[in-house]
C-alpha cells in the first residue's frame, strides 16, 4: 500500500503521524511511505531520518494527497485538508467529529474511509488509540493550570503546592477516567488540596484504593460539584463519552459563582468541552476570561510535547496500520471489531452511532460496508 502522511498544519501542532521507526516498519512490510518535508522536525526527525527509514519526502500536501492510498495523520484534517481527500481513500487520524459539524459534512462529502483512533476499542472496553493522549493531557492539565493561576497571567497567584504555613491551592477534577487519574496524580505530586469526583462506584473505589488519603473521592452529584466548583482554584475537565459530545457539566452560573481569578482546563474541549463557557483556544493564545475566570481550551494540548506524545501514539497506532496497510481496510475491520468500532465515515455514510446522532446523520452499521 502506498502510505502518505502530510506535514501538521493545525495552530501549533507539532506532532507527526508517523515516527522513522514507524516507517521503517511499514517499508519492510513492502510497503511505500511518502512523507511531507519537514514533518517530523517538531520529534526531531529530519527529512534525513526519514529516508534513512525507507521514505520518499514529498515537496506539498497535494502531492502526497493525490497520491498515497491511506493518509496517516495526528490531528483532524483541516479544511484545506479535506478538500483534497478522494472516494475511497483510508483517513487514519483523531477525528472528534460529534463536536465539528463542518469537519463531518466534508468527510460525507469527500467518500474517503475515515477510521478514528479515539473510537477504536480493547477487549477491556477501554479506548487504547486515545488512552495516551488521555495520559499526558491530564497530566498537561496540572503543568497549564498551574501556570495560568499565576497573576500576570491574570489567575489567583496561589501556588498549588504551597509552602509551608500557606495552605496549597486546591484542585478539583471532574471525571476519574485516564485524563482524570493522570491529572490528580500530578496534583497529588505537586502537594495540592486535590478532590476527584466520579459517578462510577467501580471507578469510585478504584480511586480511592490508589490514592487512599492523599486525594479525596467524592460522588458527584449537581449539589457536590458545585460545591467543590465554587471553592476550587482550579478545576479539571476531564469527562468523555466515547465518539459523542461531552456533557456540560458546569454552567455559565456556576462559573460565574467561581473565585474572580480561578482557572479552568477543559480537556474535553475536542468533544465540545464540559464546561458552557468553553471554546476551543491554540497554543498560541491559549487562554480567556469569562467572569474573571481563567479558560484554559487548548484542543491538542499533546502537541506542546511533540515528541513524547508522537512515540506514545505511534506505539498504539502502528499495529492497526500495519493491519491495514497488509490486509485493506475491508479485510482488516472485518478481522478486528474493536478496529471496526474506529470507522467513523465511509463511502457518504456515517458508521458511527453518537456521531450520526449527535448531528442528525441517518446511522449507516460499519459491517454493512464490508460485502
Amino acid at each position: 500500500m502506498f502510505i502518505g502522511v502530510p506535514k501538521e498544519i493545525k495552530n501549533h501542532e507539532y506532532r507527526v503521524g508517523l515516527t522513522p521507526e514507524s516507517v521503517a516498519e511499514l517499508v519492510s512490510h513492502g510497503h511505500s511511505v511518502v512523507i511531507g518535508t519537514n514533518a517530523g522536525i517538531g520529534i526531531g526527525a529530519d527529512d534525513d531520518a526519514y529516508r534513512a527509514a525507507g521514505a520518499e519526502i514529498a515537496a506539498t500536501a497535494p502531492e502526497i494527497f493525490a497520491n498515497a492510498e491511506m493518509i496517516v495523520k495526528v490531528k483532524e484534517p483541516q479544511a484545506v485538508e479535506r478538500a483534497m481527500l478522494r472516494e475511497g481513500q483510508i483517513l487514519y487520524t483523531y477525528l472528534h467529529l460529534a463536536s465539528d459539524p463542518e469537519q463531518t459534512r466534508d468527510l460525507v462529502g469527500s467518500g474517503a474511509v475515515c477510521i478514528a483512533y479515539e473510537t477504536v476499542t480493547d477487549d477491556n472496553g477501554g479506548l487504547p488509540l486515545l488512552k495516551p493522549m488521555s495520559q499526558v493531557a491530564g497530566r498537561m492539565s496540572i503543568q497549564a493550570g498551574a501556570s495560568a493561576l499565576e497573576k500576570a497571567k491574570g489567575g489567583l497567584g496561589v501556588l498549588l503546592g504551597g509552602v509551608p504555613g500557606v495552605k496549597p491551592g486546591k484542585v478539583v477534577v471532574i471525571g476519574g477516567g485516564v485524563v482524570g487519574f493522570n491529572a490528580a496524580q500530578m496534583a497529588v505530586g505537586l502537594h495540592a488540596d486535590v478532590t476527584i469526583l466520579d459517578r462510577s462506584p467501580a471507578v469510585l473505589e478504584k480511586l480511592e484504593n490508589h490514592f487512599e488519603a492523599s486525594a479525596k473521592v467524592v460522588y458527584s452529584t449537581k449539589a457536590a460539584l458545585e460545591e467543590e466548583v465554587i471553592n476550587a482554584d482550579l478545576v479539571v475537565g476531564a469527562v468523555l463519552i466515547p465518539g459523542a459530545a461531552a456533557p456540560k457539566l458546569v454552567n455559565r452560573d456556576l462559573i460565574a459563582r467561581m473565585k474572580p481569578g480561578a482557572v479552568v482546563v477543559d480537556v474535553a474541549i475536542d468533544q465540545g468541552g464540559c464546561f458552557e463557557t468553553s471554546k476551543a483556544t491554540t497554543h498560541a493564545d491559549p487562554t480567556y476570561a469569562v467572569d474573571e475566570v481563567v479558560h484554559y481550551c487548548v484542543a491538542n494540548m499533546p502537541g506542546a510535547v511533540a515528541r513524547t506524545s508522537t512515540y506514545a501514539l505511534n506505539n498504539v497506532t502502528l499495529p492497526h496500520a500495519l493491519a491495514i496497510a497488509n490486509n485493506g481496510w475491508k479485510q482488516a475491520l472485518a478481522d478486528n471489531r474493536h478496529l471496526m468500532n474506529g470507522l467513523n465515515v465511509a463511502f457518504g455514510k456515517v458508521t458511527y452511532k453518537a456521531v450520526a446522532d449527535d448531528l442528525g446523520y441517518e446511522f449507516q452499521a460499519p459491517e454493512d460496508l464490508l460485502d
